[in-house]
Order: C-alpha cells, then structure tokens, then sequence
C-alpha cells in the first residue's frame, strides 16, 4: 500500500458469509498494524466492499499515462447507442430532402452495419422506401462504434457542420 493515501475500497467480491467477513477484518487489521501511515479500516459492508482511510507518507509516484478517449473527448460520456439510427436518419433526411443528393454511401462501424441491414424490411430498406434514393450501407472497421460517415455519389464525404 506503499504510496497509497486517501479513501481506498477492496471489493471482496461474493464475500456473504459474515463469519469470513469477521476473519477477513482481523486479518487486515493485524496485517495494518506495521503501517507507519496513521489509517482506520471499516469492517466489510454486508455486500463484501472494505474501505481504508490512509494518511498519505511519501509523495505520489504515479506517472499518468493515459490519453483521451476519442469517442467521448475525455468528458467519460458517449450518446446513447439507441439513438444512434435516429441520428442518422435526422443526417440522412437533411442530406436527401434539403440538400437534394440523389443518393448516398452510408459508412457506419460493423455492429451498426449488421442492426442496419438485417432483417426484413431491415432499418436500411424502410429508409429507402422513405425517401426513394438510394442509400448505401457500408461496414468501416476504422470507425468508432457510434461514428458514421456520409459520401455523396462522387466518393466525397458530405460534411455537416
């Protein structure tokens, strides 16, 4: 527990037998006892979770190694995946009826591909029913699993600001 301060919880998973409870927090507090950090041990919650509380001795030696999340800019939320097809539809519509394309590629990450496609009438066919173009529904291994892209009948990605 060498650098560790602050609030620390244990997750003993699947730890419902209260007796082992009790010989899990004897344990600990006889292992803690060499600590020469000041520290309180709470006995584990019936669900099996132990929380320390440890005075910080040394300075953090943690190096932060980590980057930002392409998919949701490091904010930790990504939209709903169940909104996914009305997303696209909205670009779709705007594209078709506002912009007047008269067809289009669709890039999508394979998952949304396979929900897009199958079935019968698959998502992809009532969209063409809808708007009577066509629209063409590609898979994209390089695409994270909520992005898509739009090509118009050139080849060129179709930008929405």
């Amino acid at each position: 527990m060498r650098d560790l301060g602050g609030i620390i919880v244990i997750d003993f998973i699947d730890m419902y037998n209260a007796e082992n409870r009790k010989k899990l927090y004897a344990r600990l507090k006889d292992l803690m006892k060499t600590d020469r950090a000041k520290h309180h041990i709470l006995p584990p919650s019936k669900f099996g979770l132990v929380q320390i509380t440890r005075e910080r001795v040394r300075p953090q030696t943690i190096i932060n190694t980590m980057e930002k999340c392409p998919t949701c800019g490091g904010t930790g939320e990504v939209e709903p995946p169940l909104l996914i097809t009305d997303k696209i539809e909205n670009t779709l519509r705007y594209i078709l009826t506002q912009q007047n394309e008269k067809g289009v590629t669709l890039l999508v990450h394979p998952f949304i591909y396979a929900y897009l496609t199958k079935g019968f009438p698959s998502i992809n066919m009532k969209w063409k029913m809808r708007y009577k173009r066509g629209i063409k529904v590609q898979e994209l291994d390089s695409l994270q699993f909520l992005e898509y892209k739009v090509l118009n009948k050139e080849g060129e990605e179709i930008k929405l600001s």
